[in-house]
């Protein structure tokens, strides 16, 4: 046999060998680069992208009037779920924690006495106040996002 016949033969398997090798290579080299190296998607890796600890959001509802006056407060929770108090005695405040980045506050009273306020402080700053007076006085307090 001559060297012309043994490439003939045996260039279809030498070339199908160059390619499957020249394939793993290539597999090899690319597997990190697309999140399959467990060091990168490991929890606490430091590579990932975690969030951020923040610290939670506290916010207080307060509902104030005339000594010995009762009103019925109607508020959202945190989750915006409704949430309803009869006839609670005056000052009143509530005060709810939260880990959500946004959460929208509203509460609505409606008292006995002749003035009525209301006050929404997230995380010690007040961010809504009101007030009214007159016979059944109304009010409401409002944060489009705490």
């Amino acid at each position: 046999m001559t060297v012309t016949a043994v490439v003939k033969r045996a260039w279809i398997p030498l070339l199908v060998v160059m390619v499957v090798s020249l394939g793993g290579f290539v597999v090899y080299r690319m597997h990190g680069f697309f999140g399959s190296d467990n060091e990168i998607t490991r929890p606490g890796a430091g590579l990932a992208d975690d969030a951020a600890p923040f610290n939670p959001k506290v916010v207080r509802y307060e509902i104030f009037g005339a000594a010995g006056a009762v009103a019925t407060i109607n508020y959202l929770d945190l989750q915006a779920v409704p949430q309803k108090v009869k006839n609670t005695p005056l000052p009143w405040s509530l005060t709810l924690t939260t880990t959500v980045p946004s959460a929208s506050a509203n509460v609505v009273a409606q008292g006995n006495g002749d003035t009525i306020g209301c006050r929404i402080v997230v995380n010690d700053e007040i961010k809504a106040e009101n007030a009214s007076g007159g016979v059944g006085a109304q009010t409401f307090c409002l944060v489009k996002s705490a």
